[in-house]
């Protein structure tokens, strides 16, 4: 394998180094391409002629995704082009070509696919016996992030074997116009570039070999041309305010406001996605059944600011999803806070600070930055699968109650917290501790003040 594939570098996003956090949870034109989130992220396509035969090829394609945060989900990848002449596939291992198209002047030996511009798939795992299939294949099209642990993951292979093409590096014609749904729309793909020959090496290490041909081809991702709604939102809320700032109405789109649900059981849930997802299905990645909402978006991120300590502050995240049809096996939530370098302890997540240095969500203060005013603890950006999501307007964020004699946020910190502790085994509801705390102030409300 090429040394540079595999030393994807983390500095595509130093600059956001101080600023970025990320979680993760696994259970649950060219031009215009480019992705702020991740500007060096891409899904490559490396194409190895690895021998010749007397009318064509023998080669194997390789897709991988080198983004940082977003994964190709199910129903996974599809990859197409338009052949340079009147090229044939006389068969694949690890993939299919959806169409086989008009393959009619063939008497014997009929080709995989006579399309002129084939479109490509993964397998679906299990659909061939082990001892047909390709290395990293047959994984239903879907590809995990760079970002996460299991790299293998965001690799697909597959063997292709081509006739009536060229029989040498002088003869053979680069496919051209190569595109890749992911699985819906949102990449932009380069034209295929001649490189130097792949090098492979042997299991012990001790021989190399090399690729006949090799032709790279670079898709970059952008959220323009994907979608013109966001797939997300976030919604806040604080301690000390009863109200909830709600994600924006019609925040991703209200297209869907007809057709949502709500009241969806189960039965007809699993019913219809059996019906939805059988093998022979091919969908863009824009099918949903939403939940009638009033912000209409798939994935709702919730930011609560739930606890003011003299040295520390707390948040807690909820990610709800509200598509009835799609379930999110492997997700990453990216925050973007100026607080973010200074966490100390992290709840049911892999907690992961820029560049990656794995750490035990409390953060620790800085009383030089720390502030309540200006909707300060709140994220400035928040991403779901490199998505990212629409925040509510900064005029709506909770706010300070008013008071006539204002205490200074770091002030009431440290009365907040030292009375907490003096009085927790006092008082037996909170807003009595801060009642007693600020009998003329209008700051107690129901949150536990403790934690």
């Amino acid at each position: 394998m090429h040394a540079h594939h595999q030393a994807k570098a983390s500095h595509s996003s130093m600059h956001f180094q101080r600023f970025i956090f990320v979680f993760s949870f696994t259970m649950m034109s060219s031009l215009a391409a480019y992705d702020l989130l991740d500007p060096n992220g891409s899904i490559n396509i490396i194409w190895d002629i690895m021998s010749w035969k007397p009318d064509g090829y023998l080669a194997t394609v390789r897709i991988s995704n080198l983004q940082m945060y977003r994964q190709i989900r199910s129903p996974g990848w599809t990859i197409g082009w338009t052949w340079a002449n009147k090229e044939v596939i006389w068969s694949m291992v690890g993939a299919q070509a959806i169409d086989q198209g008009d393959c009619s002047n063939f008497k014997t030996n009929i080709p995989h696919s006579c399309e002129t511009s084939p479109a490509i798939v993964d397998l679906l795992p299990g659909s061939v016996p082990q001892s047909q299939q390709f290395p990293n294949c047959c994984k239903g099209g879907v590809l995990g992030s760079w970002g996460q642990r299991d790299k293998a993951a965001t690799v697909s292979w597959f063997q292709v074997s081509v006739g009536h093409s060229g029989t040498s590096r002088k003869t053979v014609k680069v496919p051209k116009g190569f595109y890749l749904l992911g699985p819906g729309a949102g990449y932009a793909c380069s034209s295929a570039v001649v490189v130097p020959p792949s090098v492979f090496l042997s299991a012990d290490g001790r021989r190399k070999t090399r690729a006949m041909m090799t032709w790279t081809v670079t898709c970059t991702y952008s959220p323009t041309l994907a979608s013109k709604n966001p797939n997300c939102c976030v919604s806040l809320s604080s301690f000390y305010n009863p109200m909830i700032t709600p994600c924006s109405t019609c925040a991703c789109g209200c297209k869907d406001k007809h057709n949502c649900s709500t009241s969806y059981d189960n039965q007809r849930r699993d019913s219809e996605r059996s019906t939805l997802l059988k093998p022979n299905l091919v969908m863009d990645g824009e099918t949903q059944l939403l939940q009638c909402t009033q912000h209409m978006c798939p994935i709702q991120v919730h930011w609560h600011f739930k606890v003011n300590y003299k040295k520390h502050w707390r948040v807690k995240i909820s990610i709800t999803n509200f598509n009835y049809w799609l379930n999110y096996s492997h997700w990453n939530l990216v925050v973007q806070h100026p607080n973010l370098n200074n966490v100390t302890h992290v709840n049911n997540f892999t907690y992961k600070l820029l560049p990656y240095h794995p750490t035990k969500m409390i953060f620790g203060k800085d009383e030089k930055e720390f502030t309540l005013d200006q909707g300060w603890v709140f994220p400035r950006k928040v991403y779901f699968n490199g998505d990212e999501c629409l925040m509510p307007p900064p005029n709506s964020y909770p706010f300070l109650p008013k008071s006539p004699n204002p205490i200074h946020p770091l002030f009431l910190l440290f009365f907040l917290d030292r009375g907490t502790s003096a009085l927790e085994h006092t008082y037996r509801h909170p807003r009595d501790r801060c009642q007693y705390l600020f009998p003329k102030q209008k700051l107690c409300f129901t949150t536990d003040l403790s934690g």
